[in-house]
């Protein structure tokens, strides 16, 4: 009942990466061999208490040339919160051609920036139960410098440092509903 009152509260597109960032080239490639994209995500990947939150396999290519930082983030624009849901900022070795099944846990060395609610790591879908489906939106940047950000950096600091660096961006698109 809960997510049926919530219903009108979702879809602040605005609020993603992907909008918030440079206009360049959508020209990186991110797709996964466990959902296409548009289309429902396993429950595997799905939050604690819901799923197994373990990250889903990704494949990158068209890295281009001069890059010398990846960032992967996975947002939930339809939460209904002000921002929607920032489950994960990860930054990604440009040589890296697929991030394997589980890659993204925060106990890996990958370097991650805060998501909503301080966390680090993979934060799978939890969305309220009878909310509707909500999109999970990984957006992969391609940076033509380093993006070092300290352990406590938030979206709003990679946004500002990727300010006139980005070369390319891709976008995988995973729906969960409960």
């Amino acid at each position: 009942m809960f997510g049926k009152l919530l219903k009108p509260f979702k879809g602040r597109d605005r609020y993603l990466a992907w909008n918030r960032v440079d206009p360049v080239p959508a020209t990186l490639s991110l797709t996964s061999p466990a959902f296409t994209d548009g289309t429902p995500m396993p429950r595997r990947y799905a939050g604690e208490g819901v799923g197994d939150n373990t990250s889903p396999p990704l494949h990158i290519a068209g890295v281009p040339h001069g890059a010398q930082d990846l960032l992967l983030v996975m947002q939930d624009p339809d939460a209904p919160l002000p921002h929607g849901v920032v489950h994960l900022i990860a930054r990604v070795m440009v040589a890296a051609s697929q991030l394997p099944e589980g890659a993204l846990d925060a106990r890996q060395t990958v370097g991650f920036g805060k998501g909503t609610f301080g966390r680090r790591g993979y934060a799978g879908p939890r969305p309220i139960p009878g909310h509707g489906p909500h999109r999970y939106v990984f957006q992969l940047f391609a940076a033509d410098r380093p993006l070092n950000i300290g352990p406590d950096g938030e979206l709003k600091d990679y946004l500002e440092v990727m300010k006139g660096h980005l070369l390319a961006r891709g976008k995988l698109t995973g729906t969960f509903e409960r």
